[in-house]
């Protein structure tokens, strides 16, 4: 045999594979290389979607919670408003209901010492009615008396 035809041969055969995996596989290989190359082109642009998107859920995240923390310190205040309100009502009512229950111990101070003085008053009558009616039984001048009496009733 002859090297040289052996490598003729070997070398058109070689080019006729080249030329048929060039013209029919080649084009079918490519194809799927660049599906599969646009599909992980899409593939991470869809993760880079999704990232952005969980940057922003995550800002989202902190700005309702930083909104919830506000809310709740607002509420936290106006409560704490409203007791302080309800304490000084509360204090205002107290300090209300005691000068009522003051202004009626005096009333009644008032009263039972005016009555006391009557009571007195009366028991003095009464003495001086008794001594009266000594003296009137000792004696028996009335105008004497009756001067007596009234001077003593102007007194009482």
């Amino acid at each position: 045999m002859n090297f040289n035809a052996t490598l003729f041969g070997q070398t058109i055969a070689f080019a006729i594979f080249v030329w048929f995996t060039m013209k029919y596989i080649w084009p079918l290989l490519l194809k799927q290389m660049q599906d599969r190359e646009a599909r992980i082109a899409d593939g991470l642009a869809a993760a880079q979607k999704g990232q952005e998107m969980l940057a922003e859920a995550e800002a989202r995240m902190i700005e309702l919670v930083d909104e919830g923390k506000q809310q709740a310190a607002s509420i936290v205040a106006q409560g704490q408003r409203r007791h302080d309100e309800l304490v000084e009502e509360a204090k205002q009512d107290a300090s209300r209901e005691r000068e009522q229950i003051l202004a009626a111990a005096k009333a009644e101070i008032e009263q039972e010492k005016t009555q006391a003085r009557e009571q007195l008053r009366t028991e003095v009558v009464a003495l001086a009615l008794a001594g009266v009616k000594q003296i009137l039984l000792r004696e028996v001048d009335r105008n004497a008396h009756n001067d007596v009496l009234n001077r003593i009733s102007s007194e009482l």
